[in-house]
């Protein structure tokens, strides 16, 4: 079996998994990336955009984190690559992938994104991140500059997996992950 058949077979069973995720779990890891960025801030002072994202269907919602901070939505343009533009008050756009995001004039650059937060549908115990499948996060993070920038998987732990996932050489570990029964960073 080939890498990517191996992956979509781990997809359709994380997808799988994270459609039983309850409304109170996912509400709960809300809560849990909440404490997270609460207590970078102690530590940091100051923080910058907080990279979030918008939730497809049965992902956690985390975009309340837009009241007390400058958010940032990922736009996914041609040729796999994924830019943060600030989410301000224009109404949103869809872009190459179909997901509503800002379409502003200027992107931001790494020096202005704190803590990046990325959906999961599986995070394995090496911080192996499994997605869509459409490469635009480790792309990005394949830039050393974006590597440095905290990046952390949201999912409910009924997602996690116990066996190591399917690595391909292209993959980047994450900085972390949160769920609605821990905070691993």
């Amino acid at each position: 079996m080939t890498i990517f058949e191996k992956k979509k077979v781990e997809r359709d069973k994380f997808r799988a998994l994270r459609d039983e995720s309850s409304l109170n779990q996912m509400k709960n890891v809300e809560k849990n990336v909440k404490l997270y960025v609460d207590s970078f801030l102690k530590e940091e002072k100051k923080i910058g955009y907080i990279a979030a994202y918008w939730p497809l269907k049965n992902e956690v919602d985390i975009r309340s984190l837009k009241e007390k901070f400058p958010l940032a939505l990922p736009r996914c343009k041609d040729k796999k690559e994924l830019l943060f533009y600030p989410w301000d008050e224009n109404p949103l756009t869809k872009d190459s992938e179909g997901i509503l995001s800002p379409k502003n004039f200027f992107s931001l650059s790494y020096k202005e994104i704190s803590i990046i937060f990325v959906p999961c549908l599986s995070v394995d115990k090496n911080l192996i991140r499994l997605g869509y499948g459409g490469g635009y996060f480790d792309k990005l993070r394949s830039d050393n500059n974006w590597r440095l920038i905290p990046c952390i998987g949201i999912l409910t732990s009924n997602c996690l997996s116990t066996n190591p996932l399917t690595r391909a050489e292209w993959d980047i570990p994450l900085s972390g992950f949160i769920t609605e029964k821990e905070i691993f960073v």
